[in-house]
Parts: structure tokens; sequence; C-alpha cells
């Protein structure tokens, strides 16, 4: 279960970045706020999400839940020092007897 779900983690990564990557950045319009007549505020409206938008949506949020389950997974199999028993130690012969 943890396997697969690193797996799926890593490949999810690689997903949210390539995703970003193919998006214009909102800075792409920013010629459009010195002097540009197509713009009605300084950087660009928002406008209606794209099917791109929509899908950086859904690989984030897989993002978030496999971050989130390897959280807890790796929190129960991490072993305290604390909770270990002490070990217990051989007391030390008296001097002279062998």
């Amino acid at each position: 279960m943890y396997t697969l779900l690193v797996v799926l983690h890593v490949i999810v990564s690689l997903a949210i970045i390539a995703i970003v990557l193919l998006q214009a950045g909102k800075g792409a319009d920013i010629g459009s706020a010195f002097g540009g007549a197509g713009s009605q505020a300084v950087f660009g409206s928002m406008g209606t999400p794209t099917l791109l938008g929509k899908i950086t949506t859904g690989v984030a949020i897989v993002f978030m839940l496999t971050s989130f389950s390897l959280a807890m997974l790796a929190s129960r199999r991490a072993a305290s020092v604390m909770t270990q028993p002490t070990p217990v130690q051989q007391p030390a012969p008296p001097a002279g007897q062998k």
C-alpha cells in the first residue's frame, strides 16, 4: 500500500509540473497593462476557467491527498525512542575477580 501510494504521488507530481508548465501565466498579458486597450484591469480579468485550469485543480487535490496519506502512513511506521524498552545492563564484575 505504501509503495503504491509513493508511485502514485510521484506520477501526480510529474503531472502537475507538466500541466503548470503548459499553462500561459497571468504575466503573459502584462503588456496590455502598459498601453494596451484590451485589458480592463492591471493584470487582466480572470475569465472563465479553462479545461487546463480544471485539470490542474483536480491534480492538485489528488497531490494534497497523497501527501496527507503518506504523512499519516509514515507517522504510523516510525518508531519513537521513547516507546522502546530500556536495555538491561549487566552488572560489572567486582574488581579482582575474573
